[in-house]
């Protein structure tokens, strides 16, 4: 069997599940990640025979994709902000949108010379918020905050992954409290409602932890109260709250925040379109 061969049997195997050009490009992914290759590499060597220990590695993948299973947990890692991070079913896949909050906490620090010296991440999942904060703002003590144990072993295994250094709290926000100041809260909490299941892909359904993502119907901004409570009595004054919110929700949370006393609220829409993320102050 050669490259172009194995190929066709990637379209072939998962058609009905993703498109042609979708199912090309897991395959060109999967190629880069074990072997090295880049699509111009593949090109070229296109038609080759493939080693029969390549073949195994490839088809393995393929059995997986072919379950539902997003390609993130098979290779088992993902980039966000040109970092790698390790990714598994404990721990929500970064998405690009959470990218854009994370360059908008960027910007405040850096264009509006924001004093930031502690910065405290709630619900971080694989870590990818604080750990590319601490990448880039090296002088900054960042804490990683979550109700798992296995998703702040995962945060653990992508700090030192990308070389630096967090600190970790294991703790139920909805019932625990905080003891620290921070200058900066972050959150990407729950926020999909049950009735929103519907539109979900499956493999989001199937895969991804149910925790990390929906919150009931008749409660929809619960992390939301929460979160915004313990910000009025751990941010410092002048302090900045930032969420990560549902689409549907926007002009609901900005009234939360604004009726629990923030000022300087501002909604911002993501790449698609869609009102994406908050930024508050106290």
């Amino acid at each position: 069997m050669n490259w172009l061969q194995l190929e066709n049997k990637w379209v072939n195997g998962l058609t009905g599940i993703y498109a042609v050009q979708e199912a090309k490009s897991l395959f060109f992914i999967s190629l880069k990640h074990l072997f090295g290759f880049d699509k111009t590499q593949y090109l070229i060597h296109q038609q080759e025979e493939i080693s029969p220990d390549q073949v195994p590695q490839m088809e393995h993948i393929l059995a997986e994709l072919r379950t539902g299973k997003p390609i993130q947990y098979c290779l088992g890692e993902t980039e966000f902000m040109g970092l790698t991070f390790q990714v598994n079913p404990s721990v929500l896949i970064p998405r690009p949108e959470t990218e854009e909050l994370v360059l908008w906490i960027l910007d405040e620090v850096a264009l509006h010379r924001l004093h930031a010296t502690r910065i405290l991440d709630i619900g971080t999942g694989s870590g990818c918020i604080p750990v590319s904060l601490k990448s880039k703002l090296p002088q900054v003590d960042i804490w990683a905050l979550d109700i798992s144990s296995e998703a702040l072993a995962t945060a653990k295994l992508n700090a030192i992954n990308n070389g630096v250094e967090l600190n970790f709290l294991e703790l139920d926000i909805l019932k625990d409290d905080l003891d620290e100041l921070y200058d900066i809260i972050v959150s990407n909490p729950p926020y999909v409602t049950e009735a929103e299941k519907a539109q979900m892909h499956q493999n989001v359904l199937d895969f991804e932890p149910h925790t990390a993502l929906f919150v009931p119907d008749q409660d929809s901004l619960i992390f939301y109260h929460r979160i915004s409570d313990l910000a009025l009595q751990h941010l410092k004054p002048g302090g900045l709250l930032f969420f990560e919110i549902n689409e549907q929700l926007g002009k609901q949370t900005l009234e939360l925040l604004e009726a629990k006393g923030f000022h300087s609220l501002e909604l911002r829409k993501d790449f698609f379109g869609k009102d994406r993320m908050i930024k508050a102050s106290i």
